[in-house]
């Protein structure tokens, strides 16, 4: 049997990023349940804002191209993403946006359909940026994602980690990691 794979990220490019710091804890639980997982940072796939113009110009970017065959390559996602206004951060959507788009010779939305996912927030606020994730599910079922229904949302980021980037609350924590777990054991028995 092929071990499933999970594509970890979050919809932030803040280099201490409090929703970096949570799904890294998601892919720790991901891993301990069997699967193999690969986290990345947005900020090493920068993109232009989505332009219709753009694209139908000069195609996708190569950065596109890249975080595509990384997606396409894995069956699974951990994202965790900030709430910027209520709402999904703007990298985020525009990344969504950008790999959406069908290539030549490529199934439409290839990245997305059939896959797995399990979502997370952290927020200084009050609500963990529970109001960001509605939007996050609701983008990603839209589109052919799997989203668990499990998810957290963690308040007052600024307050919750340790110096090492884990959890205070080890309740909390193994929330977290369970997000992971169930991903993985979903995609376990969906491919064996």
């Amino acid at each position: 049997m092929v071990k499933p794979k999970i594509l970890a990220f979050a919809g932030s490019t803040r280099i201490d990023s409090f929703n970096k710091k949570l799904v890294k804890i998601a892919s720790a639980g991901a891993r301990d349940a069997g699967v193999d997982v690969t986290v990345i940072d947005l900020r090493d796939f920068a993109m232009p804002l989505y332009d219709g113009d753009l694209e139908q110009r000069d195609g996708l970017p190569q950065n596109t191209h890249n975080l595509k065959d990384l997606m396409k390559s894995h069956q699974g996602f951990l994202i965790s993403s900030p709430e910027y206004n209520s709402s999904i951060t703007g990298v985020l959507k525009n990344t969504i946006d950008w790999t959406s788009r069908q290539s030549e010779g490529e199934e439409s939305l290839a990245c997305f359909k059939g896959k797995v996912a399990g979502i997370m927030s952290t927020s200084p606020g009050g609500l963990g940026g529970l109001r960001g994730l509605v939007h996050v599910r609701s983008i990603l079922e839209n589109i052919g994602v799997l989203v668990i229904p499990e998810q957290i949302a963690i308040a007052k980021a600024h307050e919750v980690f340790d110096t090492d980037g884990a959890l205070k609350d080890k309740k909390q924590e193994e929330q977290v990691k369970k997000i992971g777990a169930n991903v993985s054991k979903l995609l376990i028995k969906l491919t064996s």
